[in-house]
């Protein structure tokens, strides 16, 4: 089970164009947004990714506008391949990853390979997670399922984190999901 105490959000290049273009992409901006303004309320350490953002632009102001700090700048698919994701990580001291974003195929499948590969627990949330077109999401999915990367949902993952019904965030986080 992930707790508070071990997990890591980590969002995956949800910016400019390409996040309003990705299949379901109002619903999977709201639920990145959700998962951002829950995890600041449980605490949990943020990290966030921005694919090549001076061509890309930066993460959607839905989203953006409830992070701290500086997004991570990359250049490779995986933020496993980045030294200052890698380094952020580190810091954290976290061995649960939860990956939202986009493109599922991709940047979200390769950096959720490569965190189950260095032994973290992985869990996707797969209606905040997207890609151009239904069919590569599902392939995306599908692959990362099979090496292990646990689905799970917006609301699922942030109950499973709060445990019980007498949680301190436990009518933010109600409020979030309503």
């Amino acid at each position: 089970m992930f707790t508070v105490e071990k997990v890591c959000l980590v969002v995956v290049d949800v910016q400019g164009k390409l996040a309003t273009i990705v299949d379901e992409s109002e619903t999977i901006i709201a639920n990145v947004s959700k998962l951002v303004q829950a995890m600041q309320a449980l605490e949990v350490p943020i990290l966030w990714l921005e694919q090549n953002p001076s061509r890309l632009g930066g993460t959607a102001l839905e989203i953006a506008q409830h992070l701290q700090g500086e997004a991570i700048a990359k250049m490779a698919f995986s933020a496993c391949q980045e030294e200052t994701f890698v380094e952020a990580m580190k810091a954290s001291g976290r061995s649960q990853f939860i990956v939202t974003g986009i493109e599922t195929h991709i940047c979200v499948y390769q950096t959720a390979r490569q965190l189950k590969e260095q032994g973290f627990e992985v869990e996707v949330v797969v209606d905040a997670v997207s890609s151009r077109t239904k069919a590569n999401k599902e392939v995306g999915l599908t692959k990362m399922q099979a090496l292990g990367i646990a689905p799970t949902s917006t609301e699922m993952i942030l109950y499973e984190l709060l445990q019980h019904a007498d949680h301190p965030q436990f009518k933010t986080i109600l409020q979030l999901v309503k």
